[in-house]
């Protein structure tokens, strides 16, 4: 710990304490550039992608839609409208999985008129560039920025998938003087963030500028970790010139792109226990996101794809422009197909992914990567008890203690878990990673965290009666 922290002081890097260095994976996909993905033959469009209220569909069965048609509508300000990636003829109003485990409302659409392979493209090659001609900043009020990253149904898009207009809408007690784009990319075997910054830095910038404009900030900042030498010198080369814009570059170390670590390394600010970015004058924005409001302000291009990475014991892995709504077996079809020793398919990292068991769930709009884990990454090995070694507590970044809160999670005692602080957990899967007795601990406190909500949504509904 102090030999890191010596080695952050010399480089100038932005390190937080405690932590972890696992293998990065990257290497696979990297140095690939964004390829589109062909259409599906049919897609499935979830209507609850995003926190907050489901949207409605305005879209009915064998109804015609076009690419970027809104065919739902937002359930209320904390919501997102919904619009498809393809053109098509409506299916059954649905329900699907998504990557969370819920079924939520969808809609089907059969594809018609699929694009050739240089439509998709040039249909990338867009997405990738900046518009023509666009407004200059001080000309945009904040309301028009914020409405039109509303319209678009812009959501968080690095996983959180809060809605982005709700994010950049600050309200008359707080005050926001920096934007952080979070570049960081911490979770293993994932680049589409990567490659973004590298092919389309001019766009993370314009995005950047954006929401210092809709929040009044006078302070942007994008954060990399060391590994992506050329993300950062391609984000160096967007900010030259502009004063209020920086890129920080921060030690490799995982979770660096947890808010609650971010922060203190960045900018020296703590995150309240309990509160959000917000409460230190922040707004934090993942890469892609930051992308999506360019597009939505000078463009008026709803969210209707995202880049994300495949790869892992796939036969062809890569980084892949995607329409929302294309199940994983497609998208991993494209990639070539499973190898031979696939064993386990997730929706994001191996860290905080999630098993998919089903391959026909769709990709979200909080999709950044499928990683596809092998027999041998994924061989099971005998939990034993625990050994009281305490590295589950030396590497956790929030100075948790997930022993203890794992016990009482297994004995059921939810009071005895939330006085240890089990509601903090940020679900980084630290503690799991390095125990020597294979305790499945981030397994117990997310579990934990489950049961805490239920139970407090039972007694407000009780209360309301």
């Amino acid at each position: 710990m102090i030999a890191e922290k010596l080695i952050a002081k010399m480089t100038r890097k932005k390190v937080f304490p405690r932590g972890i260095h696992p293998n990065d994976s990257k290497s696979a996909t990297c140095e690939q550039p964004i390829t589109p993905l062909a259409w599906p033959a049919e897609v499935t469009i979830p209507l609850q992608q995003h926190i907050g209220a489901p949207a409605s569909p305005m879209v009915t069965p064998r109804q015609d839609v076009k690419k970027g048609e809104q065919i739902a509508a937002a359930g209320g300000f904390v919501s997102a409208p919904v619009h498809s990636g393809v053109g098509g003829k409506v299916g059954p109003l649905t329900t699907c999985l998504v990557p969370t485990g819920k079924r939520v409302p969808a809609v089907s659409i059969k594809t018609q008129s699929v694009p050739s392979e240089e439509q998709l493209q040039a249909e990338l090659e867009e997405y990738l560039s900046p518009a023509g001609e666009v407004r200059p900043i001080g000309e945009l009020s904040p309301e028009t920025i914020i409405e039109s990253a509303q319209n678009a149904g812009l959501v968080g898009m690095g996983g959180a998938t809060f809605p982005t207009h709700v994010k950049l809408k600050i309200g008359p007690n707080k005050t926001i003087d920096t934007i952080v784009i979070n570049g960081s990319e911490c979770e293993p075997f994932l680049t589409a963030d990567d490659r973004l910054m590298q092919q389309a830095p001019s766009l993370v910038v314009r995005g950047l500028e954006l929401a210092m404009r809709a929040t009044g900030a006078s302070r942007g900042v994008i954060a990399i970790e060391d590994n992506k030498r050329k993300a950062i010198e391609s984000m160096r080369q967007a900010v030259a010139g502009k004063s209020n814009l920086e890129v920080a570059v921060c030690m490799t170390k995982y979770p660096m792109g947890g808010e609650r670590q971010l922060l203190p390394a960045v900018l020296g600010r703590v995150i309240p226990t309990g509160g959000l970015p917000l409460d230190v004058g922040v707004v934090v924005l993942n890469v892609a996101t930051s992308i999506s409001l360019a597009h939505a302000v000078d463009r008026g291009r709803p969210v209707t794809h995202r880049v994300l990475t495949v790869t892992g014991a796939v036969n062809r892995p890569g980084n892949f422009f995607v329409p929302i709504g294309t199940p994983i077996s497609w998208v991993i079809e494209q990639a070539g197909g499973l190898r031979k020793d696939a064993a386990m398919v997730l929706m994001g990292g191996p860290m905080m992914g999630v098993t998919m068991p089903d391959l026909s769930i769709p990709v979200i709009k909080g999709t950044s990567g499928i990683t596809v884990l092998s027999r041998s990454e994924v061989r099971k090995m005998d939990q034993t008890a625990c050994i009281k070694c305490g590295r589950c507590v030396e590497n956790c970044p929030l100075k948790l203690s997930p022993t203890r809160i794992a016990h009482a999670v297994k004995m059921g005692d939810l009071e005895l878990a939330e006085s240890f602080n089990l509601m903090a957990c940020c679900e980084c899967g630290c503690c799991s990673y390095v125990c020597p007795a294979r305790m499945p601990l981030v397994q117990y406190l997310k579990s934990g965290k489950a049961a805490v909500l239920r139970k407090r949504a039972a007694a407000k509904a009780a209360s309301t009666k």
